[in-house]
């Protein structure tokens, strides 16, 4: 089945992707871990390098990155700007702190010597949602890089061209050129890409069925999982609000991103009286 990028604006169709059989994507995962080999013993300065370098190419092509996301999913140029910019920021981020988030902890146990070590994992599968095509990969995968793993992205069907510019951003800052890839597929064969042998864990943003769905068969893989789910609160307005700031403020809340963001209120509430804690 064809993967299509079609343009909100005007509903047309403006790529199309081949969606990758079974063994081609079972090759990949095979290259990756294979990257992954030899990733895992490169010093937290190499990877910084070029972890730096690929804030510095994203900062570089922020524009073109932010013209792809309004034609794939709409996001305002403005706001796909910003999104690089925050994008490049946490590059820059892991960057400079992975080596000492990741050091050695000394425990005090009976041996002559204790300590917690970090070691990476292997390939990580990435579900990720279009909503921020930039930034939900970005942020899973610079300090999962940083860490030493390797990384395949299934990402949201809509968003494709994105998924292949991150991949390229990799590439381009000097990372091995299996170490990150993009998986063209489907929902329907995320099942079979988790039961990869090769592939040590999965992360997921995404609605609450795709993350049963996940996490029920990581689980019965014995895989290791992070899941994050959308959700969005109620908005609640007291009697002794500001209620102009409170207006401005829960429909900028309703409207960034579109409209596509799970931090914003779906409703409001106006409450007559609260009778609060601890008063």
């Amino acid at each position: 089945m064809a993967i299509k990028a079609i343009n909100p604006v005007n509903g047309k169709i403006f790529a199309t992707y081949d969606e990758m059989t079974p063994s081609v994507v079972s090759g990949i995962i095979r290259d990756v871990h294979e990257a992954f080999l030899k990733w895992r013993h490169t010093s937290f300065e190499e990877r910084a390098a070029m972890m730096r370098e690929a804030a510095r190419i994203l900062r570089g092509k922020a524009g073109e990155y932010a013209r792809l996301m309004a034609q794939e999913m709409g996001k305002p140029v403005r706001d796909g700007v910003a999104e690089v910019e925050k994008c490049a920021s946490g590059c820059d981020f892991f960057a400079e702190n992975a080596a000492r988030f990741l050091a050695r902890e000394p425990i005090a146990t009976e041996a002559r010597n204790s300590f917690v070590t970090f070691n990476p994992l292997g390939v990580v599968l990435a579900v990720m949602p279009w909503n921020f095509p930039f930034w939900q990969v970005l942020r899973f995968a610079a300090p999962g890089l940083m860490a030493g793993n390797a990384a395949v992205l299934k990402h949201a069907s809509n968003v494709p061209g994105c998924a292949l510019a991150i991949e390229d951003v990799f590439r381009r800052a000097g990372f091995p050129k299996d170490l990150f890839r993009t998986l063209m597929i489907g929902s329907s064969q995320v099942s079979s890409v988790i039961e990869h042998p090769l592939v040590r864990a999965v992360t997921l943003t995404g609605s609450g069925p795709a993350g049963r769905a996940v996490a029920g068969k990581a689980g019965q893989m014995l895989k290791k999982t992070v899941l994050e789910l959308g959700g969005s609160d109620p908005y609640l307005v007291l009697e002794d609000a500001d209620l102009e700031m409170a207006a401005m403020v829960s429909t900028k809340g309703r409207l960034i991103n579109a409209g596509q963001s799970c931090i914003a209120a779906k409703r409001f509430i106006v409450a007559e009286k609260v009778r609060r804690p601890f008063e």
